[in-house]
């Protein structure tokens, strides 16, 4: 029974490595049951209840280690398919302004249509400097030599925000006066950037990054995303409640970015 514990015991703390504060508290918690519950029970019980607890481990620690080991997959190829779909978003960007359906007869008209084009064609100009900054923020920040499949598919799931920009440009800049939309708008963003944290702080713990930014890097980069987070909340509750036109605070996200950027160098 000793070498049952002494191997439960090996399991646990293979475990407890690599792992976040959350999980630590969990498997130590797991230990202190054992140890408490095997002070009642016979000497049968705790070989039943040890070889159930050691099964289990070998089993979760296969599952995890087969999930999180590398793919054998290009990560050129990903980074492909992120250039690829950022170029489709930002060329689908444009199809949000259309022409109307009637044909325009006289100048005025002509005139009056192009003056209710400027709101959308704001949006749009806005949309697409934000999705050009992201491009930015992912080729700085996330340059990989190997993958696995959770760092793929954190990948996609930004990706997938990133593709829905196009539409909800087209909803604000139509829609602009329901906070409804307002609000989706912001929550698109807010997501890809809660995205791209999560696939940068992965591929960092993971030791994916080409280039392991320092603890000081690692800062910077976090700072950096959580100020545009709370310029997202700032500029959706003042377009709504004040005026539209402070969607275009939108365009300091780079000047934003270039002069933290300057400023983190100098200080180097």
């Amino acid at each position: 029974m000793e070498n049952l514990k002494s191997e439960v015991a090996t399991q646990l703390e293979d475990l407890s490595e690599n792992v976040d504060a959350e999980t630590l508290e969990k498997i130590n918690k797991i230990k202190d049951r054992l140890y408490e519950k095997s002070q009642d029970k016979t000497v049968d019980e705790n070989i039943d209840r040890l070889n159930k607890v050691n099964k289990g481990l070998s089993f979760y620690q296969r599952f995890k280690q087969s999930f999180e080991s590398d793919l054998s997959i290009d990560p050129g190829r990903l980074m492909g398919l992120t250039d690829g779909i950022f170029g489709m978003v930002m060329t689908l960007l444009i199809f949000g302004i259309a022409l109307p359906e009637m044909q325009i007869a006289n100048y005025s008209d002509f005139i009056s249509f192009i003056t209710s084009l400027a709101p959308t064609v704001g949006v749009t100009i806005v949309s697409f400097v934000l999705i050009s900054s992201f491009w930015v923020y992912h080729h700085e920040f996330i340059k990989v030599n190997r993958l696995n499949i959770p760092y793929l598919w954190y990948n996609i799931f930004f990706l997938i925000c990133i593709s829905f920009i196009p539409f909800t440009t087209s909803l604000i800049g139509h829609y602009s006066q329901f906070f409804l939309s307002e609000f989706i708008f912001g929550l698109n963003i807010f997501l890809t950037l809660i995205t791209f944290l999560i696939i940068f702080r992965y591929a960092y713990n993971r030791g994916f990054l080409e280039n392991r930014p320092s603890k000081r890097e690692k800062k910077y980069i976090y700072n950096t995303f959580f100020i545009i987070m709370g310029l997202t909340v700032i500029v959706n509750l003042l377009d709504f409640n004040v005026s539209n036109n402070f969607i275009y605070l939108f365009l300091l996200v780079p000047v934003i970015s270039t002069i933290r950027d300057i400023n983190f160098r100098m200080n180097s």
